[in-house]
């Protein structure tokens, strides 16, 4: 089975917000997921995004691979948090 972070939308119309999950690379994008990880509100002021760093670390280091955007916003996450 082969792992993925990525995001699952939830919300209502025209008000997306997402979380970010480790969810089976064949299910569906708001399939069961295995481990709910954190959110993201990309409409709030401050684009809010909120995750267990050790639980992204931990499913990155046991080869689960992160969509393009989950990396993006960690890589953002990480830049702030240095700052």
């Amino acid at each position: 089975m082969a792992v993925r972070l990525r995001l699952q939308r939830r919300g209502k119309p025209k008000r997306p917000c997402y979380r970010v999950v480790a969810i089976d690379q064949r299910a569906k994008r708001d399939g069961e997921p295995i481990e709910i990880l954190g959110q993201y509100d990309p409409i709030a002021e401050d684009n809010k995004f909120s995750v267990d760093v050790e639980r992204i670390n931990y499913w990155l280091g046991t080869g689960a691979k992160a969509s393009e955007t989950v990396s993006v916003l960690i890589k953002k996450s990480q830049t702030l948090e240095n700052n």
